[in-house]
């Protein structure tokens, strides 16, 4: 790698986001029809599962790669305060990619329920059977849940307001084709 600092993220980044969101919006969606269809319940709960814990599995590579990779630099529209607050609001997104997962598996874990993932594939419990314990981590689960849904409705709403309104060339530090971003080009 040169010295040069990137002004678009590496392209393993790139797939590495991308294929995330798509799993987050997934799971999102999951969720919400659970709660909505509960005559889809268990059939929703299939792909629920496994989709948890490969985001966890995603979100512990994605913390490797961000360490090992250099980040390209904020655009210079962005202010102390935004940068700040994209800084944080990232934290946070990365926080929920690891509790979120783990709270679902202790959760089933305490309630004494098998965590399935595929046919006779079953993971380890993470905590003792427990009811009190069960009891705490499912409001917890649906408390992250809406947490995270604001998180990420906040992340694109503040891509989109860099990509359509300020089109200083955010968007392009992270799109996923042949072209890397030159810096912002404002228009």
């Amino acid at each position: 790698m040169s010295g040069e600092t990137p002004q678009a993220f590496a392209v393993r980044s790139r797939v590495l986001h991308w294929v995330m969101a798509a799993m987050i919006l997934a799971m999102l969606a999951i969720g919400m029809a659970m709660v909505a269809r509960l005559g889809v319940y268990h059939a929703l709960l299939a792909w629920h599962r496994p989709l948890g814990v490969g985001i966890l599995v995603l979100a512990v590579i994605r913390t490797l790669n961000r360490h090992f990779s250099q980040l390209p630099p904020f655009p210079e529209t962005m202010s102390a305060a935004e940068r700040k607050m994209a800084t944080w609001s990232e934290r946070l997104m990365y926080g929920l990619f690891f509790a979120q997962p783990l709270v679902g598996w202790g959760m089933l874990s305490a309630g004494g329920y098998p965590v399935e993932m595929w046919g006779a594939v079953h993971l380890p419990r993470i905590l003792p059977a427990s009811p009190w314990l069960y009891s705490v981590l499912r409001p917890l689960h649906t408390v992250l849940a809406y947490a995270f849904m604001v998180v990420v409705l906040g992340h694109i709403g503040a891509v989109l307001y860099h990509a359509l309104v300020l089109r200083d060339g955010l968007l392009r530090r992270m799109t996923i084709s042949a072209k890397r971003a030159r810096g912002a080009e404002k228009k």
